[in-house]
């Protein structure tokens, strides 16, 4: 039981640190940052099993991570409001042709970045959108002028 209780709390503390970290650093990840995810996952599975190197240790604890992993699943579906937290929304970064600087600030951005984004998605300059909205996956949909 012990093991249960200590993946559902290493569960909701990622939950907590992937939100906190921020949608556009998750989408594209570097070398530096797939290290880092290892560091993490190696972290977690100390604080999770602990001494424990059984396999009934190991088969309960990716159980309750899986089962905590649907339930949030089936909850975001059921409910706007924990869809917002779980998952995040969408957000505006340019509108009307013009940057929201409140937002890119909010998502840690630059300008340089969005337009690196528009020109791997075959647009020139940021004069051509109309709309750019970080999407909740942390890609960037754009809306070209017409």
């Amino acid at each position: 039981m012990d093991i249960v209780l200590r993946a559902a709390v290493l569960y909701f503390f990622v939950v907590f640190v992937m939100r906190v970290i921020g949608r556009r650093e998750l989408s594209s990840m570097t070398p530096f940052d797939l290290v880092l995810l290892i560091v993490l996952g190696d972290a977690i599975q100390q604080g999770l099993t602990q001494d424990d190197y059984s396999i009934t240790g190991a088969v309960l604890a990716v159980a309750t991570i899986a089962t905590l992993q649907v339930l949030t699943s089936y909850v975001s579906y059921k409910s706007k409001a924990a869809r917002k937290v779980f998952e995040g929304q969408p957000l505006v970064i340019v509108d009307h042709g013009e940057i929201v600087q409140q937002n890119l600030k909010r998502e840690r951005m630059t300008k340089e970045e969005i337009a690196e984004e528009a020109r791997q998605q075959q647009i020139s300059s940021l004069d051509e959108v109309d709309w750019a909205i970080i999407e909740a996956n942390g890609s960037i949909s754009f809306i070209k002028k017409n």
